[in-house]
């Protein structure tokens, strides 16, 4: 999956470039966002994986079935990826993409697991305290982990804080083995 997503960053880096330099970010989001669920369909991904379709005959595949949602920019940057054999690379293209969008429009994911599940007012207050943290709008997804024993794990960009009691109880299992 990593290797996936390092193949991916250049092509979600130039797409996100030309969609800053053309003003056209909700446009190339809707135009990945359309052309990754014409790749998740089985039948799509078994020609993507094919070695006997053409680079030519499944950009025109893909350029058929999105007709006109695409434009002469989207169509390129698709035959683009068919000539080169990426374009099962289009959901994390789109991931990375979106995340570049929500960077440059003020928003920061975060991912919250917690130990039990939180009331509306819990997640409130801790998205509160997050954007004062980032300085930003944050929008949390929120998933429920038993396993933590108690606390919450919460992941935004690059940053991680876990207060857990399993990440506690291992952090001191670590300390009394060293």
């Amino acid at each position: 999956m990593a290797e996936a997503v390092t193949v991916a960053r250049p092509y979600a880096d130039a797409v996100y470039k030309l969609a800053i330099a053309k003003n056209a970010l909700a446009e190339w989001s809707k135009m990945l966002r359309d052309a990754t669920d014409m790749t998740v369909n089985e039948n799509v991904k078994a020609l993507i994986d094919n070695p006997l379709v053409t680079a030519q005959q499944l950009s025109e595949l893909l350029l058929e079935i999105g007709k006109k949602q695409f434009n002469e920019d989207g169509r390129k940057f698709l035959r683009i990826l068919a000539e080169n054999g990426r374009v099962g690379l289009l959901p994390q293209i789109q991931h990375l993409f979106e995340q570049l969008k929500a960077q440059h429009d003020g928003v920061r994911e975060a991912s919250i697991v917690s130990a039990f599940e939180m009331s509306s007012s819990q997640l409130s207050k801790m998205i509160g305290a997050l954007e004062r943290k980032f300085k930003c709008k944050v929008e949390a997804k929120v998933q429920v982990d038993p396993r933590l024993i108690g606390g919450v794990i919460i992941e935004i960009g690059d940053e991680i804080f876990d207060a857990s009691v399993r990440g506690k109880l291992e952090a001191m299992a670590n300390a009394l083995k060293s």
